[in-house]
């Protein structure tokens, strides 16, 4: 596309990863639909294609299937964002697992909660690195990282301690990230996000195990609110940060007593 000056326009580029399911693909839909370049990063091929099918299959979309627990995949992303597009704008570190499910700490083996870690931080590490050199090495300079934490950045649910553990702490990476690139124009911030349903969150509504061991429904929001949220802390100039912002189901038993 041209401007009026005969100049191509490039639109902002964003790295989504996690974007074959869930809230990846619907933060990576809406910021196609809003304009953006949006590369699609996540280890099922198969679904990040769908995502890509569903945004129209266009030249603005590209779907690099990514195991961002492992950095020589991680280098191969960003390297394929530079070489297509040659800047990025935005990446929204989104890729996470829960781990096992229902499993008490002292039955957790050491495996389960290493393949925790190594999704939810030590991922995300490699991917704010991946996009960290990108931008303080483009020009202009700058860019903008948007970390998905979850409820459990600030209270656990019963029998989460991988999942909650690796949470807290993306809340510090969140802000070295977000202290280290001020010299570089990069902004970096965290959304917490609370009963978005996806497919994964179907248990919500069924029953869920609360911290004085009854089960109980829980109420959930459309996966939408998340990804216009997540809209618009990248819209804003890198001389605004969103740092932190938690959107949650209203009723969800998470303030006070529920």
């Amino acid at each position: 596309m041209n401007g009026s000056d005969g100049v191509p326009v490039v639109s902002k580029v964003a790295v989504v990863t996690g974007a074959g399911s869930g809230i990846g693909r619907a933060v990576a839909l809406e910021l196609y639909e809003s304009g953006w370049s949006v590369v699609l990063a996540g280890r099922r091929e198969e679904t990040l294609a769908e995502t890509a099918r569903r945004a129209g299959d266009g030249p603005s979309v590209l779907a690099v299937p990514t195991d961002v627990s492992r950095p020589e995949q991680v280098d191969a992303l960003f390297a394929t964002v530079r070489d297509r597009f040659g800047r990025l704008d935005l990446l929204f570190n989104n890729a996470g697992s829960f781990g096992p499910r229902g499993v008490p700490v002292e039955d957790l083996s050491a495996e389960d909660w290493q393949a925790v870690v190594d999704v939810n931080l030590t991922g995300a590490f490699l991917c704010a690195q991946g996009a960290y050199r990108l931008m303080r090495d483009q020009d202009p300079q700058g860019g903008r990282i948007i970390n998905n934490g979850s409820i459990s950045a600030h209270a656990p649910r019963p029998h989460s301690i991988a999942y909650t553990a690796t949470k807290h702490a993306l809340t510090g990476l969140t802000k070295s990230l977000s202290l280290d690139g001020r010299a570089y124009s990069i902004a970096c911030g965290q959304i917490d996000i609370g009963n978005a349903e996806t497919e994964m969150t179907g248990q919500m509504r069924a029953g869920v195990l609360q911290a004085n061991g009854d089960v109980v429904a829980e109420p959930v929001m459309d996966v939408a609110d998340v990804a216009r949220t997540v809209r618009h802390m990248a819209s804003l100039p890198l001389e605004a940060n969103v740092q932190f912002a938690t959107v949650l189901a209203t009723a969800m038993p998470y303030i006070g007593r529920g």
